[in-house]
């Protein structure tokens, strides 16, 4: 097994005012020769939107875009004609393919939102775009992971223009944790949301994440009560 470790603290950080934002790979003026990009996973933003602000209507095309809200809510419309709130236990998808505009906003007028979002470059260039958002049951997501995102919808997860996994699961204090692959040739990228685990014997606390190849299961200890997002991922 291979790894490579990315501290919470050693991320590309911007405060914009109404946006606070941690870059785990180059992203905007943040650049890292050595975190471009890990995979086909390219980004990995955590970012933080004040009240009432957010994104106005922008474009992107040829990328898998997978939103994940910790806390708040965010508003969401695109040229699909798709328009929504997501909230914690909900993940948001959206291939942009040929092309695809849209906008995202801070639902609330009183509270931040705190949002994970994710660029997966796609397996197939120039798809018609898609759009999806589901609320998970997260009790199935305990001491174990639950899977969310897959390029065969497997266990009523989210379809994506990629051979990528995303898994989330909330573990309990003093308990171990394994995840299997389900491509033999892929990577993971472990991020730690909250929490504590050991992995590999590297400790990892809050917003770390580990780069993982070369081995088809991983298996981690739990020190402190942990949520884990696990990205599945090609790494050619």
């Amino acid at each position: 097994m291979k790894t490579i470790f990315h501290p919470a603290a050693q991320r590309g950080f911007a405060n914009h005012g109404w946006l606070q934002a941690a870059h785990s790979f180059s992203f905007a003026q943040f650049y890292d020769p050595n975190k471009v990009h890990f995979g086909q996973l390219r980004v990995l933003n955590d970012d933080i939107v004040a009240p009432a602000m957010g994104f106005g209507t922008h474009g992107h095309d040829n990328m898998e875009i997978v939103t994940i809200p910790l806390r708040g809510s965010l508003a969401h419309k695109d040229s699909l004609g798709s328009v929504g709130t997501i909230t914690p236990g909900e993940v948001q998808i959206m291939s942009a393919g040929s092309g695809i505009q849209h906008s995202e906003f801070n639902a609330s007028e009183t509270e931040e939102v705190n949002l994970l979002q994710i660029w997966v470059f796609p397996k197939e260039r120039n798809i018609t775009p898609r759009y999806n958002q589901k609320a998970f049951d997260t009790s199935l997501a305990q001491n174990r992971f639950q899977l969310v995102v897959s390029p065969s919808e497997k266990d009523g997860s989210m379809w994506i223009n990629q051979d990528a996994c995303f898994s989330l699961g909330s573990f309990d204090a003093h308990t171990e944790a394994n995840y299997s692959f389900s491509f033999p040739e892929n990577g993971a990228y472990v991020f730690v949301i909250e929490g504590e685990i050991n992995l590999g014997g590297q400790v990892m606390g809050r917003r770390d994440a580990m780069g993982v190849y070369d081995t088809q299961t991983l298996a981690f200890t739990v020190n402190e009560a942990a949520k884990v997002l696990v990205i599945e991922i090609p790494m050619h």
